[in-house]
């Protein structure tokens, strides 16, 4: 495992660690995520337990998750995902000191990897955000007030077409095979219909 003692395998797994951790944060619970996140949690952790590190970069890498949360919650979402993106690449290559220059990394490796991972997490994050943010294509609570036909006769049960799907409804009052009905509520799947006068 001395491979791992590479400032720039280091630096990599490391990235791969924040990167897999931020899309665990946003798509919770697909567990693929979470765990490689982990695997690369695990992998860092023996690079930086064996080398020492920047603690102001640790800082900064940890303070840049509060922007991530806003870019998800917050308004000006692009402009807390910049802000993240710039924290989280200023963390990860100024993290392990340098022997000599400016930065441990190899160079080419920083600048290909900040702009893949950065464009990756910009990508993904405004995808997730904006499928979030789309209504379901069911919702359900948008069918009450709408008008339908019954296409049994509904007491306990029946069953009504409304918005050009068959649902389960149950009325107080009976209601006839072919009668107009409004919805006036629901129980979970099933539409508490009543008789429509017309």
């Amino acid at each position: 495992m001395d491979f791992l003692l590479n400032p720039s395998i280091g630096y990599l797994l490391l990235v791969a660690a924040v990167l897999f951790t931020l899309v665990a944060i946003i798509t919770p619970g697909t567990g693929i995520a979470e765990i490689l996140a982990l695997f690369a949690l695990l992998l860092a952790g023996y690079a930086v337990y064996h080398l020492s590190y920047n603690w102001w970069a640790l800082v900064l890498l940890v303070l840049s998750a509060i922007p991530f949360v806003y870019s998800i919650r917050g308004p000006q979402r692009g402009l807390w995902l910049a802000l993240s993106i710039v924290g989280l690449t200023l963390g990860s290559v100024f993290f392990f000191p340098a022997e000599q220059g400016l930065i441990a990394v190899d160079l080419p490796l920083a600048i290909i990897t900040t702009l893949a991972y950065s464009a990756c997490l910009w990508f993904a994050a405004r995808k997730i955000l904006e499928i979030s943010a789309v209504k379901p294509v069911h919702d359900l609570s948008g069918l009450v007030g709408q008008a339908g036909e019954a296409k049994t006769a509904i007491g306990d049960e029946g069953s009504v077409q409304v918005a050009g799907e068959l649902w389960s409804a149950r009325s107080e009052s009976p209601v006839p095979v072919g009668s107009r009905i409004k919805v006036v509520g629901r129980d979970g799947f099933v539409l508490i219909v009543e008789h429509e006068v017309e």
